[in-house]
């Protein structure tokens, strides 16, 4: 099956417009206006990039607490809303708070930057005329917001990057009917072969839901339910070969990304289709057990890198292209997944990943102080960003804290205890499929992984350190991560699988960058000899249950990327795969994307 381009690869209607592009802009630094009537609109952006993006148009990185944004245009006859069909208009991410004007009302408001904004049209639009104002508030000394890796200083420092302001991923339209699919989830069921559709409809009454499921072009299911009520729950029997070698067509994992593509159908009572969205989901399952991570019932070993998601001219913001790019250097890195630090990722990269076959740690991007605000906060966009990402196969685990950001008194309150520990188990009650990262990297309360960070340079050391069962034990009872012990009096290791999610950070100079690193190479022969060193000290271990290096590329002034901040290789990238995979490079695999030979048959069917 070919996929577009669309936003929501797995919520894709066939009518939308992307309204990407050319869009009036303005500061408001005073934040002085109070509505699209007040607004001065003096110069253009490129929407979706932030203003602090050069390929905004902008490039504009100071203070501006609030921006406006304008677009006017007409709708075509076959997406604006008539008396059968609204129209919705989408914005992927505003950072932060924003308030949405259509044709001089005010239509909606929304606080988080990382997750979706969406507009009804029908009760504002009559004649296909819209006039669409955007206020976005995102004040950058504000601490008890989840930013991220947002600085709060005029410039970039230490580990804190370039602020995103505003619109930074894609806005669209898309025509519905009146009775239309809110929403759609997917939970696969790998033991019992079996995938449950939960959908949300408005105006159900008479309706009926038609799910066509299939597998490279095979219909595998077509099913029909009635509709009793907005929210309807199905379970859904694939059928089930029985053999495992012949199961092993329908799983996905990172070497055999099978996707199952779905069609869901809202019929009115006529038999008049009205509504259809095309999907995808995937067969797969992932816990832990008896200190490993497990996939689709079989041990698995991890070995993620570090990914911030920032490029030099967008920013947080990149093209498809890129996105896609990104997927496939990790994966010929020898990488078999990513820890999405401190970012919500465009929805375009979770579908590259599913596609091609990466597995993603997404993770709630921090705010840094402690507030009851600061709670509301994040827990209000993490079960929006869970929401939106819930169905993706590539998500294997979630990551709601980061080495106790946003709760610096963790060891000595207990209302911050109470706050790390509820957010685990709202996690875990939102999606009880997948394993949890509490708080990643130390002071570790309740969790599914036991996450280390410890960036010695020496493979040696961390051999020492993990290598035998007595070191390892003493090492997890005893080592502090940058002066922070691994886990909170009351609540030691009780054999969860143990991982070095962060360690590494190798920085090498290949022109005249400026920056740091947590160690230096002087040359590619010393990068890469330092990098198989390092490397030896997580893939040597039996009892680690994975890894994640710091990090895929540089990222400003942090030089400790295996990549460039433009994403050039700094040795061979064979070099690095076989460091990563543990073997010598004569031995490495044929498929640099790590493929098995059966995903390379179903490849080449389905023309990739």
């Amino acid at each position: 099956m070919a996929y577009s381009e669309h936003p929501r690869p797995q919520f894709e209607r066939e009518r939308w417009l992307s309204l990407d592009g050319a869009w009036q802009f303005a500061h408001d630094d005073e934040a002085r206006w109070t509505g699209p009537a007040d607004a001065r609109f003096d110069r253009t952006i490129t929407v979706p990039y932030a203003p602090e993006a050069p390929r905004s148009g902008i490039h504009d990185e100071g203070f501006h607490p609030v921006v406006w944004y304008r677009r006017e245009l007409e709708l075509p006859a076959d997406l604006a809303p008539d008396a059968e069909h609204d129209a919705i208009l989408h914005f992927g991410a505003i950072d932060y708070k924003s308030d949405i004007w259509i044709n001089g009302q005010h239509a909606a408001s929304h606080v988080g930057g990382h997750t979706p904004v969406r507009v009804r049209l029908g009760a504002y639009v009559t004649d296909g005329k819209i006039d669409i104002v955007v206020r976005a508030e995102d004040d950058p000394a504000d601490m008890m917001k989840p930013r991220g890796k947002q600085d709060w200083l005029a410039e970039p420092h230490g580990i804190w990057y370039p602020r995103t302001t505003g619109i930074w991923q894609t806005v669209f339209v898309e025509r519905v009917g009146r009775s239309h699919l809110e929403r759609l989830q997917w939970t696969p069921d790998f033991a019992r072969f079996e995938i449950r559709l939960d959908t949300r409809v408005t105006a159900p009454v008479g309706c009926r839901l038609r799910v066509a499921l299939s597998l490279n072009g095979r219909i595998l299911v077509e099913d029909d339910y009635a509709l009793k009520g907005r929210d309807t729950s199905r379970v859904i029997a694939l059928p089930d070969p029985g053999i495992d070698d012949a199961r092993a067509e329908f799983v996905w994992s990172p070497e055999h990304p099978q996707v199952i593509d779905a069609t869901v159908e809202l019929v009115d009572a006529s038999g008049k289709v009205v509504d259809s969205v095309k999907s995808y989901t995937a067969l797969r399952a992932v816990s832990t057990a008896n200190g490993r991570f497990v996939m689709n019932g079989r041990s698995y070993f991890l070995r993620l890198v570090l990914d911030q998601g920032y490029w030099r001219e967008g920013v947080m913001t990149a093209s498809d292209e890129e996105l896609r790019r990104d997927v496939e250097l990790t994966k010929q890195l020898g990488f078999n997944g990513v820890r999405k630090h401190q970012k919500i990722e465009n929805p375009r990269f979770l579908y590259w990943a599913d596609m091609l076959g990466l597995l993603v740690w997404e993770e709630m991007p921090s705010a840094y102080g402690y507030s009851t605000e600061s709670v509301t906060r994040l827990a209000a966009e993490w079960q929006e960003a869970i929401e939106r990402d819930y169905s993706h196969p590539c998500i294997v685990t979630w990551v709601p804290f980061n080495e106790s950001w946003g709760i610096p008194e963790l060891p000595h309150s207990t209302v911050q205890r109470s706050y790390q520990q509820a957010l685990y188990h709202l996690t875990k009650t939102l999606d009880p499929t997948r394993p949890v990262s509490g708080n990643d990297g130390w002071e570790q309360l309740a969790t599914d992984i036991f996450a280390v960070h410890d960036y010695h340079h020496s493979g040696a050391v961390l051999h020492d350190r993990y290598g035998s069962e007595v070191a390892f034990h003493d090492t997890l009872t005893t080592f502090r991560s940058a002066g922070r012990a691994l886990a909170l009096d009351g609540h030691p290791w009780v054999g969860q699988p143990v991982m070095l999610t962060e360690f590494g950070g190798i920085a090498y100079f290949m022109g005249t960058e400026a920056g740091w690193g947590y160690s230096t190479a002087k040359d590619t022969d010393d990068f890469v000899a330092r990098y198989g060193d390092v490397l030896s000290g997580a893939t040597d271990s039996e009892l680690l249950a994975g890894y994640c290096y710091t990090q895929l590329t540089d990222t400003y002034q942090e030089q400790n990327g295996v990549l460039t901040m433009d994403r050039t290789p700094k040795a061979d990238i064979a070099l690095i795969r076989a460091a990563n995979l543990g073997v010598p490079v004569e031995r490495l695999p044929e498929n640099p994307m790590g493929y098995n030979k059966r995903w390379e048959k179903t490849l080449a069917a389905r023309g990739g």
